[in-house]
């Protein structure tokens, strides 16, 4: 718990700001191998956006951890945002296998983005993750990300 409590040291969110977020599920467990609990995160995601609470930019869903740039829109919170997206996602994803375990590490990793330029470096970044990580030889053959810039 401590280690999740020093995340947040010094963390200021803000309305209109870029974020890039990095979460990793309990233990690393590879949890997201499993396509029904990798798309509940996904429509999560998807449901924020719905929810005008943030607006994606893009993501990639590794088996063990989520990479996730998105504005965030009508609250200035951003544990807030980070933490429905978890919340709501790890009660789906225990109802969907049937069992009742710990799906989110602790706290998350995040980095402000301040300019255009530097939104897409990290948004390559993030896709290029399933080529560093030998998931797939072509990003088109991935189901779990999605980008604005790219089709």
């Amino acid at each position: 718990m401590e280690h999740g409590r020093n995340l947040r040291l010094g963390r200021y969110s803000s309305e209109n700001n870029v974020y890039f977020v990095t979460t990793n599920t309990h233990q690393r467990e590879p949890l997201f191998n499993d396509f029904g609990s990798a798309r509940i995160v996904i429509n999560n995601l998807r449901l924020s956006d719905d929810q005008k609470i943030t607006s994606i930019i893009g993501y990639t869903l590794m088996p063990d951890h989520l990479h996730w740039l998105f504005r965030l829109n009508n609250v200035n919170d951003l544990s807030h945002a980070v933490g429905k997206i978890k919340g709501r996602s790890a009660k789906q994803i225990n109802t969907h296998i049937q069992r009742n375990i710990k799906v989110w590490q602790s706290g998350f990793y995040d980095h402000c983005l301040k300019q255009d330029e530097e939104i897409k470096e990290v948004m390559r970044y993030i896709v290029a993750n399933l080529l560093r990580a030998n998931l797939v030889d072509n990003i088109g053959n991935y189901s779990h990300w999605n980008c604005i810039y790219l089709p």
